[in-house]
């Protein structure tokens, strides 16, 4: 058969060879039951092919029936799609035909397929093995005749990874794949579409065509088109009817199309390795717990540091190493900002049985540190603070800087609860 036959027959402009190919594709399975599955970005003409593979297929004196999945909302599609049984749910006050026993002998078409919910993909891949259906709120199982050629601008293997598209059925529609690629490839058929649509306006509108200059042809087959022929031809409506001259320049095109700079030489990103939901919430943590050891690790290498300048006094090492333990505690937690004087010297005493050279184990001396003094000096402040007050609790906790709950939780956790024997 002859393809430019087809072409004009269906409106198709274009002569590109992906075009051609998936013509032809079209062409050879129409006689055939092969479901199809159609793919290609939004606005690229994936409704012209199933009318080609049912006109020229031995159903096409039988129902053929287009179906918007994104359309039908999830409640009610398997209705839509199967048909109810009176009472079935409420509003139910009749039976009801659905798409696939309409279609009886025909073709349906499926479009953005990749929207279906879960359980009706279930039913759609019963029907797609046996030819066998149930009307919602029925327990009779029907028989169906049907083709279905389905299509969508998803990339299924991704819905499948998510979990959002079963990969049986993407399989079981998928027997012969067609891809129809986007205008952005097609460069030599943009202007050709471009006259095409404003040859149609034109006439539509009685009015005389407009013609593009020859730098205006350029920036028309160098802009990427994101919406693909529909946004083509809705730049050449809007042009039609609101420019007067007829003679359309670069900068009057240029006015239509939005973010041209943009939309030139942009990085891509390969295939979602920059896709942050594919994360799971384990890795997440993963994660944001390295991070957070980074980040203590780094705190410590910088405490170290400190602590091996001699310019410092005994104070200022003490508070550094109390400021140490207060970075790790929450809001209301012990702030050692008013110390006893007192508590100075125990603290001298840790800091001079440190080795001479701090660079000798770092991560053994920090650790150290944090297991055997930070601790045990929290409870020996709040020992000395409760012996100093006489075990009154309110004056220990505002010597300490805390609030009495926070005291009390302390003393608990330290099993400080006999004041007397402090």
């Amino acid at each position: 058969m002859n393809l430019q036959t087809v072409k004009n027959r269906f409106g198709i402009i274009g002569n590109s060879e992906p075009l051609n190919r998936a013509l032809d594709v079209a062409i050879q399975v129409a006689p055939t039951d092969i479901t199809v599955l159609i793919t290609g970005e939004s606005g690229t003409g994936k409704e012209n092919m199933p009318k080609i593979i049912h006109h020229y297929s031995s159903r096409k004196h039988h129902e053929y029936i287009a179906v918007n999945c994104g359309a039908i909302p999830e409640g009610t599609i398997d209705s839509e799609l199967f048909g109810h049984e009176k009472g079935a749910f409420t509003g139910a006050t009749d039976s009801r035909k659905g798409y696939f026993e309409v279609a009886d002998g025909g073709t349906i078409f499926l479009d953005e397929v990749g929207e279906l919910p879960l359980p009706t993909q279930v039913r759609l891949l019963r029907v797609l093995e046996t030819g066998e259906f149930i009307k919602v709120g029925a327990s009779k199982v029907k028989k169906t005749d049907v083709r279905i050629i389905a299509a969508t601008n998803e990339n299924v293997q991704k819905a499948i990874q998510k979990g959002k598209f079963r990969e049986d059925l993407f399989y079981r529609l998928s027997t012969v794949p067609i891809f129809l690629e986007p205008l952005r490839e097609r460069k030599n058929d943009i202007h050709l579409l471009f006259r095409k649509f404003s040859a149609d306006f034109a006439e539509k509108y009685r009015m005389p065509g407009i013609r593009l200059n020859q730098k205006a042809v350029e920036i028309l087959e160098k802009y990427s088109w994101p919406g693909n022929i529909r946004q083509l031809k809705n730049v050449a409506e809007q042009i039609s009817v609101i420019e007067n001259s007829r003679e359309v320049d670069e900068l009057i095109l240029t006015k239509y199309l939005p973010d041209i700079d943009s939309s030139r030489n942009l990085p891509m990103v390969i295939d979602g390795h920059k896709e942050s939901d594919n994360f799971s919430e384990r890795d997440i943590l993963y994660k944001v717990l390295f991070e957070m050891k980074q980040d203590v690790t780094e705190m410590k290498r910088v405490i170290v540091n400190l602590l091996n300048n001699n310019n410092l006094s005994n104070n200022e090492k003490t508070a550094l190493i109390t400021k140490l333990s207060d970075s790790s505690e929450l809001d209301g937690e012990i702030k050692f900002e008013q110390q006893p004087n007192n508590t100075v010297s125990l603290q001298e005493e840790n800091i001079r049985e440190e080795p001479p050279s701090y660079n000798i184990s770092f991560q053994e001396s920090v650790e150290i540190e944090e297991s055997l003094s930070l601790e045990e000096r929290e409870k020996e402040l709040i020992q000395k603070a409760l012996k100093k007050h006489n075990g009154r609790r309110k004056n220990a906790a505002k010597e300490l800087g805390i609030s009495e709950r926070t005291l009390y939780r302390k003393i608990k956790q330290h099993n400080l609860g006999d004041v007397s024997n402090l």
